[in-house]
């Protein structure tokens, strides 16, 4: 009954704000302050903001009688009144679209018993490039065992549209569960992605072109089954981690959660041939994180040295030396004809500086690779001390993206087509549940101020006890519904060759 009744309080809630976003004009009469509005989320001074992002609805979290927001932007402006904004789309674009390259004001006027005052104007500006206009992400509930729960959702971002990708739901039953991970995308086209199913009927769900198969990438001479994907930009071919993974809890720490590899390696998987072969498999080597380059030459992973000094004990040593295991990032070059790898170069030695690297990313225009650093380890989702990192590929500079990074964790995090915005997942709100931040990254190499993913409704977040994660930037929607996903899972998923050599 509790359940219900604040989904009840939560739909009146949105409808009082849409009721009270309504257009409106600004006092005639006032008196100018120099206090600063209190606004919730905290889409405050010195944020950028593409033009065709959804509208930046925010509440007052201040005392006052009324309040009137204006958007002044060169000629143009905008009013609506009320404690919450809520912004008519078309309008709010139409102001936007104006300010390309410029700054648009953010008066608030507010009714005391004084009479109408008007506070100190928040600014934003407005880059002049778009962001993509789709992003997808993981949903997921923290406590790491209602994963039945999990969905892959894609949000249009230019308005406040969300639906399921797929949904554990549509295929577990109650005695058998499914765990969704690691959707990916060629080129931000969804005409090629992917994405893996865990447990009962689990498999990898390939969507090339017209084509969606389920497969089966373990074979017997690969320890997993496909883990973490990068598909290459330019061939059917996605570059995998293969993991044997397990999971441990922290009882006296904030960092809560370990997932550490027990074993591992890189594997290519040739969809035209349906082949899989080895990139690497050094036993002493525990590689996970590939990413491509944009021109499909490269490929860039992490890795941690390792050697067990007791087989026989050979896990429970692995969690006891937890923070020994730190990870450097290395690339390999790659010829796309002959399916041939060179030589592992490295390219940052991050246990030198006894920190751990992860999830390497390098931008579309090749020139720099963002990457997520902590104390050990290669699941920052949890760990307080996580980062993100900027080596700047020409000059070889490494700085920690100070603009960005908070207090508590930053982690996931992706490009846009252009270059442009950095997408990424922080706990910096609550410590306790991640959210989507999107950060302009200009052509100096220097981010901005990063801002919460808007919601229509400002206090949506409080209400929402689920984490956001791997969140990706996409050009277009999926088109395959979730049903269609299901039934394609229903079936037997379809074995991999394997193939000895990555050459012909």
């Amino acid at each position: 009954m509790l359940h219900t009744h604040k989904h009840t309080l939560y739909a009146a809630l949105l409808c009082t704000l849409i009721l009270t976003g309504c257009t409106a004009t600004p006092p005639k009469q006032y008196t100018d302050t120099n206090t600063e509005a209190a606004v919730h989320p905290s889409y405050t001074n010195g944020i950028t903001i593409p033009y065709n992002i959804a509208p930046l609805n925010f509440a007052y979290t201040m005392e006052g009688k009324a309040f009137i927001t204006e958007l002044q932007a060169g000629n143009q402006s905008l009013a609506v009144k009320g404690k919450h904004t809520d912004w008519e789309i078309k309008d709010w674009h139409r102001i936007l679209e104006a300010s390309k390259g410029k700054d648009i004001k953010v008066y608030t006027y507010v009714q005391t018993d004084k009479g109408w005052e008007r506070l100190r104007p928040i600014t934003w500006h407005v880059a002049e490039e778009p962001i993509d206009p789709y992003i997808s992400y993981r949903i997921i509930a923290p406590s790491y065992v209602t994963y039945e729960e999990l969905s892959i959702r894609q949000r249009h971002i230019e308005n406040f549209d969300e639906q399921i990708i797929y949904n554990n739901m549509l295929q577990s039953e109650d005695i058998n569960g499914q765990c969704i991970n690691c959707h990916h995308y060629r080129n931000y086209k969804t005409d090629n992605m992917q994405f893996h199913v865990r447990q009962f009927k689990g498999g990898t769900m390939i969507v090339n072109g017209d084509e969606v198969r389920k497969i089966n990438l373990k074979t017997d001479s690969t320890i997993s089954a496909g883990v973490y994907p990068a598909w290459h930009p330019t061939h059917n071919l996605i570059a995998y981690s293969i993991n044997d993974t397990g999971q441990s809890f922290h009882t006296r720490k904030n960092n809560k959660i370990e997932v550490q590899d027990l074993k591992s390696d890189l594997v290519l998987y040739d969809i035209d041939r349906n082949e899989v072969s080895h990139i690497e498999r050094d036993t002493l080597e525990w590689e996970v994180f590939p990413a491509w380059s944009p021109d499909g030459k490269t490929l860039y992973y992490c890795s941690a040295h390792m050697e067990i000094q007791n087989h026989a004990q050979r896990e429970r040593e692995i969690i006891d030396r937890y923070r020994e295991f730190q990870y450097n990032i290395y690339r390999k070059s790659f010829d796309p004809e002959t399916r041939s790898f060179g030589p592992s170069e490295l390219v940052l030695d991050a246990k030198s500086m006894n920190r751990s690297a992860t999830f390497p990313r390098i931008s579309p225009d090749g020139r720099y690779l963002l990457f997520g650093m902590g104390e050990y380890g290669c699941f920052h989702i949890w760990h307080k001390d996580a980062d993100l990192y900027l080596i700047d590929l020409e000059t070889n500079q490494l700085r920690n993206i100070e603009e960005v990074n908070s207090g508590d964790v930053e982690s996931y995090h992706a490009w846009s087509s252009n270059g442009r915005w950095m997408l990424f997942t922080s706990r910096r709100d609550d410590g306790g549940y991640t959210r989507l931040y999107i950060a302009y990254f200009d052509r100096n190499g220097k981010a901005h101020k990063p801002f919460l993913l808007p919601q229509r409704n400002p206090y949506f977040y409080g209400d929402y006890y689920k984490s956001y994660n791997v969140p990706e930037f996409m050009a277009e929607p999926v088109t395959i519904t979730p049903q269609e996903f299901a039934r394609y899972l229903d079936t037997d998923a379809q074995a991999v060759n394997y193939r000895s050599q990555t050459t012909e």
